[in-house]
């Protein structure tokens, strides 16, 4: 095993990619290279506040590292570790859309690359570690609580089995900076926190967009515009790095074998996205600048699993025009995945490499389609009528607002009918799935607008004046949209009675469980051994739904404790999230719902109503 002295180091992204010449650390336009030399910025007092051992087992650092009096000092900047080199990563990126220029790491650092002793090659960076020319206008720190949602969900992804950078990390200082959290012109002064990040490489699609030419839309181009010799450097680094085997099978037909590797990123692309869907889980900032090269979940900005389910859900409060809600995902990543192809046409035509975008869909539908099949327990027949079966309980949950994740869980908790215990299973989980059904105050509350009434109005009014103006509105148009659609939806319920729902909900949950159940019946016929079968059946769909997942308030109550300087919630929580899949659903209907944020409350019953504010510094 390592120690903090000893880690094995070898840079090889600095050796393999250009870097800037100068050492000026103020915000500039960098062109010529893919990094910045840079330092961290030191901080006072630094305090560990969590540690994953299973992310920094991966460093070979054992957990008696961690009790040491300079663990902080090291994973907080204020020492460098030896043979690190930290250096800032060039990029560009689409946002909402739209082509914004150079970006890069503007709170993130790269601080090298460890080889451990299974010869694996890990980067480790720093977010929150101060100033780097890439920081533009903002200040290169994190603050304590968006580093926490980062750190949990980064490990909570992981333990869910999809791909994803790695929070080794969690250290918070003395050091404030001033935050507008709810951006109505109350700043406070929050405490300056940095967060280790693990991964075999942070690339993105936007590493390979700095050599954009000036777009026509926004008048932005990349840095090193013209430089195709950086290009076809960075082209062949990443090939023979993350993809060997193709960099050896066509290493003498470059064309190709870059095709190969874009084939591999669309393939691996769809294949997390299709993960995400299937945990209820969203992004929230699906810019090209936030699309791993290499497959991975990375930058935990405003992400969110979903309680209620809602395919239009947003967790982002700054998507006002839903580009990256819960259902536009897969598109979304599609089109990032078209983006891509632009940015190496230098090298490869875009007419050799947009024809394989179809690929995606091909990906994405065969991998969703097996995760469905897992989560329902449809496994010994693949019939035709399955894909009526989901989108009938998909649609279902949506009109009936029941929670994602216990929904999906308490399904395994019903038998083949074939079993004896059937009938009584079924009024237990029909019972069950009533309970986890929105309110009608619930449902009126999502529905009630967002819009700021006065803007609200003007667009009113603009649609009856002139609505052809409206289009060219873009975003705020979509949102309009929505906010048109929520008042239809508010308008049908407002004298509908919680009884009446209720009434509803069950008639639609035994309509739906009649539907599963003669699909179920199927599933058993010419198997053997019916319990066996059925036992079966129940461990993989409890192996493809989870049963605790971190939910907006479980991450809220562990910050309002650190914020306290109570870390020991943050620390139950990760242990929690390390075994996501284990341990019985209390199927037993609820006597209450609790609207508070209780630090007590089951992590699998239904969620309170109350939600922190989305928008992350």
């Amino acid at each position: 095993m390592a120690t903090l002295e000893t880690l094995n180091f070898d840079n090889l992204a600095l050796r393999s990619l250009p870097i800037d010449p100068s050492d000026e650390n103020r915000p500039r336009q960098v062109a010529g290279a893919c990094f910045s030399k840079v330092k961290p910025m030191p901080v006072e007092n630094p305090k560990l506040v969590a540690v994953s051992s299973t992310a920094m087992g991966i460093l070979d650092l054992p957990e008696s590292e961690f009790e040491r009096k300079e663990f902080a000092e090291y994973f907080s900047g204020n020492k460098l570790l030896p043979g690190c080199d930290p250096a800032a990563h060039c990029y560009c990126g689409h946002q909402f859309g739209y082509f914004s220029g150079q970006l890069g790491d503007g709170a993130t650092m790269y601080l090298g690359e460890v080889v451990n002793q299974k010869k694996e090659r890990w980067e480790i960076q720093f977010k929150g570690a101060g100033l780097t020319p890439y920081s533009r206008s903002a200040d290169g720190r994190k603050v304590l609580r968006s580093s926490i949602r980062e750190f949990l969900c980064s490990e909570a992804i992981h333990h869910l089995g999809i791909p994803t950078t790695r929070a080794g990390t969690c250290v918070t200082s003395d050091s404030r900076v001033v935050r507008d959290i709810f951006y109505d012109g109350h700043p406070i002064q929050e405490r300056c926190t940095i967060i280790l990040r693990i991964a075999p490489t942070f690339l993105r699609f936007g590493s390979f967009e700095i050599f954009k030419p000036v777009d026509s839309q926004t008048g932005r181009g990349g840095p090193s515009i013209g430089r195709k010799d950086i290009l076809i450097q960075m082209l062949d680094y990443t090939v023979q790095t993350f993809y060997p085997q193709i960099w050896e099978e066509f290493s003498d037909d470059k064309m190709k074998m870059y095709i190969e590797m874009y084939k591999e990123i669309i393939k691996l692309t769809a294949r997390l996205v299709a993960d995400w869907q299937a945990v209820g889980w969203c992004h929230g900032v699906l810019n090209t600048d936030n699309m791993s090269i290499v497959g991975l979940t990375i930058d935990y900005g405003p992400y969110g699993f979903m309680d209620r389910y809602d395919p239009n859900f947003i967790c982002n409060g700054s998507d006002d025009g839903g580009r990256y809600s819960y259902k536009n995902q897969p598109e979304i990543c599609k089109w990032n995945c078209m983006k891509l192809g632009e940015a190496i046409q230098e090298a490869v035509p875009v007419d050799q490499t947009k024809p394989f975008l179809s690929l995606f869909d091909e990906e994405f539908s065969k991998c969703y389609k097996d995760k469905m099949r897992k989560k329902l327990g449809l496994l010994n027949k693949d019939l035709p009528e399955d894909q009526e079966l989901v989108e009938a309980l998909f649609s279902t949950m949506e009109e009936t607002g029941s929670d994602f994740t216990n929904t999906f869980r308490c399904l395994s908790s019903l038998p083949l009918p074939q079993c004896e215990d059937y009938e009584s299973k079924k009024a237990e989980i029909l019972s069950y799935l009533v309970s986890q059904s929105c309110t009608i105050e619930e449902l009126r509350k999502a529905n009630r607008s967002t819009m700021d009434p006065r803007q609200m109005q003007m667009l009113m009014m603009l649609m009856q004046t002139n609505p052809d103006l409206l289009s060219i509105l873009g975003r705020r148009f979509e949102a309009f949209e929505k906010e048109l659609e929520k008042m239809e939806k508010l308008n049908e319920l407002k004298d509908v009675t919680q009884e009446q729902k209720t009434s509803k909900d069950r008639e639609l949950w035994e309509k739906w469980i009649k539907k599963y159940s003669d699909r179920l019946k199927l599933e058993a016929e010419g198997q053997d051994d019916i319990l066996l079968t059925n036992q079966n059946r129940v461990k993989i769909m409890n192996q493809n739904n989870p049963r605790i997942i971190l939910r907006n308030y479980i991450a809220q109550n562990a910050i309002d404790a650190a914020e306290k300087g109570d870390y020991s919630e943050i620390r139950r929580v990760l242990k929690l999230l390390e075994t996501p899949y284990s341990g019985e659903l209390d199927i037993r209907e609820p006597s209450s719902s609790s609207n508070s944020c209780d630090i007590n409350q089951s992590y699998d019953s239904k969620p309170p109503i109350s939600a922190l504010d989305l928008r992350v510094t």
